[in-house]
């Protein structure tokens, strides 16, 4: 077949109208991604803003509570009131009622070995430890209730573990015989129920039985004096020892008065 008998193919003509559109097309496409784009780049924009605001807001609660820290630290009483007659009575008295009353030496604690020092029972440990794992009887520090138990006079045994917590603030306790009675008790019970004498300060019998032998007092003591890695153990009770060992163990200490303690939280409310 000859070139002039072969059929041409017909050539197929974009309208101006076509190429318009194609055009517009092409453009809103390049729009649509250029918004894209910007929307991303906000995201990301916003992202980074907001981890910025949490990151400085956690700096400032941070800053917060070292500022009010080293505030605490700076401004809380160093001393309390300054001593009564009676309370320099009872200090006179200490040393030949001491020796009446079959008192030991101030013992010092080690810490508990089997936890932190002081550990919150239901976080750094899951359930309370046994009495008998504690490196005295009673604990003079160690795995502990999240809240301190509170100053005062207790006729029946409180929660052993939260009086743990106290003594970290500073507490001093006066254990005594659950058996006891007499009058040095009601002097006791009757100066520290008194609120002048009760700041930080708890007085209960000790008498745990689920917890066999560490939930009673040593054989022999009528009386045992706790503060944080402190003990004094006393065959008979006495009023001037516990005194005593308060205004030298329990923070704060009075009135141009030392504390010859270790509580880590000192002074915190109880």
């Amino acid at each position: 077949m000859s070139a002039k008998g072969r059929k041409r193919r017909p050539t197929i003509r974009t309208s101006s109208r076509q190429q318009r559109a194609r055009q517009t097309n092409t453009e809103d496409e390049k729009r649509e991604r250029r918004e894209e784009a910007r929307k991303y780049r906000e995201t990301l924009r916003r992202k980074g803003a907001r981890r910025r605001y949490y990151r400085n807001a956690a700096y400032a609660l941070i800053a917060v509570g070292v500022i009010g820290a080293l505030m605490y630290g700076a401004t809380r009483p160093k001393h309390g009131p300054a001593t009564t007659p009676q309370e320099r009575t009872l200090l006179a008295q200490a040393d030949s009622e001491a020796a009446a009353a079959g008192c030991g030496p101030v013992q010092t604690i080690p810490q508990y070995s089997g936890a932190s020092d002081r550990a919150h029972i239901g976080a750094q440990v899951a359930s309370p430890p046994p009495l008998s794992s504690y490196p005295s009887t009673p604990p003079a520090s160690g795995p502990h209730d999240p809240s301190p138990r509170g100053a005062g006079v207790y006729s029946s045994p409180p929660p052993v573990y939260s009086t743990i917590h106290s003594l970290e603030h500073g507490a001093a306790i006066i254990w005594y015989e659950p058996s006891a009675s007499g009058a040095e008790l009601e002097k006791i019970t009757g100066f520290f129920d008194d609120p002048a004498h009760q700041d930080h300060v708890i007085v209960a019998p000790y008498d745990y039985p689920d917890q066999g032998s560490a939930g009673k007092l040593p054989a022999g003591k009528q009386m045992v004096l706790v503060a944080w890695h402190h003990m004094r153990e006393c065959n008979q009770l006495s009023l001037a020892v516990a005194f005593d060992f308060v205004a030298h163990y329990r923070f704060p200490p009075p009135a141009g008065g030392s504390y010859r303690g270790d509580a880590p939280e000192q002074g915190v409310p109880i």
